[in-house]
C-alpha cells in the first residue's frame, strides 16, 4: 500500500478556491484500480466521502454537497491526486483525508463508502471563514 500525505489546506475566504494534494509513495496509485477517494471531517459530524475516482469501474464520484464546484483528478507521473476546490462555502470546513481501497465497494457513482477504505493519510486542514 501507498503512504499518503496530504496537503495544501488552509484559512480561504468564502468564494476561495484551495488545491489538496495526497502524495503517494512506495506504490504506485494507479494499481488501486477500486478506490481513491477524498473525505472531510468536521466536528461534530459524521465523516463524508466528498468525491472518488474507481479507475476499474470507470467512476467519478462527488457528494451532492461538492457537485459543481470540487474535481478530482490524478497525475500518475506524480503519484498525486488532487482536489480542486472552488466556491468554498462556510460548510466545506473540516480536516480533509485521502485514502485508497482495494475493495469494489467503495467507490460507487452514488456513493463513497469511508468503512471500505482501508488506507488513510493523515489529513489536512480546510477553513472556510471571512
Amino acid at each position: 500500500q501507498a503512504h499518503l500525505v496530504e496537503s495544501g489546506g488552509g484559512l480561504v475566504q468564502p468564494g476561495g478556491s484551495l488545491r489538496l494534494s495526497c502524495a503517494a509513495s512506495g506504490f504506485p496509485l494507479d494499481l488501486h484500480y477500486y478506490g481513491i477517494g477524498w473525505f472531510r471531517q468536521a466536528p461534530g459530524k459524521e465523516r463524508e466521502g466528498v468525491s472518488c475516482i474507481n479507475t476499474a469501474a470507470k467512476i467519478t464520484y462527488y457528494s451532492d454537497s461538492v457537485k459543481g464546484r470540487f474535481t478530482i483528478y490524478r497525475d500518475n507521473t506524480k503519484n498525486t491526486v488532487y482536489l480542486q476546490m472552488n466556491g468554498l462555502k462556510p460548510e466545506d470546513t473540516g480536516v480533509y483525508h485521502c485514502a485508497t481501497t482495494d475493495s469494489g465497494y467503495g467507490c460507487y457513482a452514488t456513493k463513497n463508502v469511508p468503512n471500505e477504505y482501508d488506507n488513510w493519510g493523515q489529513g489536512t486542514q480546510v477553513t472556510v471563514s471571512s
